[in-house]
């Protein structure tokens, strides 16, 4: 994933390109990315719904969507296509308005996708400039935004998003920082877990088929051993690992935004009844969210 800025004659302009792998035939992706009723379900960052979503895939259609915030307000996006050679390539011209009304990007998006065994190569390219001043913060979170919604794509078309619960947190510190914080045993003994808790770390090989090993020290006094077995491991923008006893998958994007990071922390579960079940025998939620929480205070203190 990389990006760039630069000013000109006042606009500010942005490129990022993003690969993801996405565990479905390709044929599925590129209807999910071009029909509407499969579009709403998926498009814009985490939190985001999209109350209007109306495509028309072929060179010269129209595609609108209206994007609405956890806070209610609307943002605004409407394009053409300017190519589309199913299931291979999109290229879409766009402007979104941002909160008020007001276009505030013009863009142009470009994406291809490549089968791969088991799935397919998403690479989104996209170029972005300012139209009003207020379009920078916007800009700024492009990336985020996009990574966030390449993984919700993913949750729908593997059925994830019925069975895992997801939490975010913007930290206010690089995301490297919050990457090391996350996969350095000095840093994590320092935060993880919830409110009271300690860690004792035994082994962490933070590499892809390295285990972490730990056991966490309760407030009542109660000993939990945890194995942990990693799948992927990209610094600073991604970690994927599984836990053993509760079994679940979790994922961990470290977004960057505007020198902050936008960390989305997903974990999903074999059933809905397992992640139920979870919620309420180890009050999982709760706990990642203080979790989450001491890691915010202890980046702050990385600082």
């Amino acid at each position: 994933m990389t990006g760039k800025s630069e000013m000109s004659t006042g606009a500010v302009t942005r490129e990022i390109s993003i690969t993801r792998f996405v565990a479905a035939p390709r044929d599925s992706v590129f209807r999910a990315w071009t029909e509407a009723e499969h579009l709403s379900r998926w498009w814009g960052p985490e939190g985001f719904t999209n109350p209007v979503c109306e495509s028309d895939p072929r060179p010269g259609g129209a595609i609108r969507i209206v994007m609405r915030g956890p806070d209610g307000a609307q943002y605004p996006m409407a394009g053409v296509y300017r190519e589309v050679v199913a299931p291979e390539r999109l290229v879409v011209d766009s402007i979104a308005e941002d909160g008020t009304g007001r276009a505030a990007l013009e863009a142009v998006t470009t994406v291809t996708f490549a089968e791969r065994e088991g799935g397919t190569e998403v690479v989104v390219r996209e170029t972005a400039t300012t139209l009003i001043p207020e379009g920078v913060p916007m800009l700024g979170g492009m990336e985020a935004g996009m990574s966030q919604s390449l993984q919700r794509l993913e949750d729908v078309l593997t059925g994830a998003v019925d069975r895992q619960f997801v939490l975010m947190r913007l930290i206010e510190a690089p995301r490297d920082l919050v990457f090391r914080a996350w996969t350095q045993r000095e840093h994590v003994q320092r935060w993880w877990g919830p409110a009271g808790f300690a860690v004792t770390i035994t082994e962490m090989d933070v590499r892809p088929g390295g285990s972490w090993r730990f056991v966490m020290h309760g407030p009542d006094g109660a000993d939990h051993q945890n194995v942990i077995r990693y799948e992927e491991v990209a610094p600073p923008q991604r970690l994927v690992y599984t836990h053993e006893d509760p079994s679940f998958r979790t994922i961990v994007t470290f977004d960057d935004f505007m020198g902050s990071t936008v960390l989305t922390m997903r974990n999903m579960f074999p059933t809905a009844q397992d992640r139920d079940r979870a919620a309420a025998r180890y009050d999982a939620v709760n706990g990642a969210n203080q979790t989450l929480d001491r890691l915010a205070e202890h980046a702050h203190t990385m600082r």
